[in-house]
């Protein structure tokens, strides 16, 4: 239900929130996104669903605590893709330095610059808590480095093109990478 629930997100905010600065994705681009997404997909649906799934080792409590962190993680996302369609651009290149607003979920400006890819991980890493199986940790993990890549990108963008832009932040993991 997680898996679904992060993916009627996305679809939301793709129809509702986000501003490409490129027409189309490459169809290259789109051949990969779909064996990522749907290879992955079907490898922890059958490693979830499976008759000889077990549930993880602290049961219901670790369920719980992993659902809230969940949860919390996908409002953060959501928010900070909110705040990110506010700040002004020229095409795919910054005119304004993202600052946290009033929500608290933006409050990770603080420290990283690109809070919506520690907030995916974030999720992520609790669906792997929840689900307790090796494939969703692997997707985490896999995820993690291309987001990695992402906002260190990203990153190096904002530091060259935004003289106003904090020093102190990082690019995924506050204070770390």
């Amino acid at each position: 239900m997680c898996h679904s629930l992060h993916y009627i997100k996305r679809l939301v905010e793709t129809i509702f929130v986000h501003r490409f600065s490129h027409g189309t994705l490459p169809v290259q681009t789109i051949m990969l996104n779909c064996l990522y997404y749907w290879g992955f997909a079907a490898w922890l649906a059958y490693y979830i669903n499976h008759p000889l799934y077990t549930t993880p080792t602290y049961g219901k409590p670790q369920i719980c605590c992993a659902l809230f962190s969940f949860l919390v993680c996908e409002c953060g996302n959501f928010s900070i893709h909110l705040a990110l369609n506010q700040i002004r651009c020229n095409g795919a290149r910054p005119r304004q330095t993202p600052y946290p607003t009033k929500n608290p979920f933006t409050w990770l400006f603080f420290f990283v610059s690109c809070p919506n890819y520690t907030y995916e991980v974030g999720a992520w890493l609790s669906f792997a808590v929840m689900t307790q199986c090796v494939p969703v940790a692997l997707f985490t993990f896999v995820g993690f480095a291309q987001m990695t890549i992402w906002a260190r990108r990203k990153h190096r963008t904002y530091l060259e093109e935004l003289k106003d832009y904090p020093e102190l932040r990082s690019a995924i993991v506050p204070l770390f990478l």
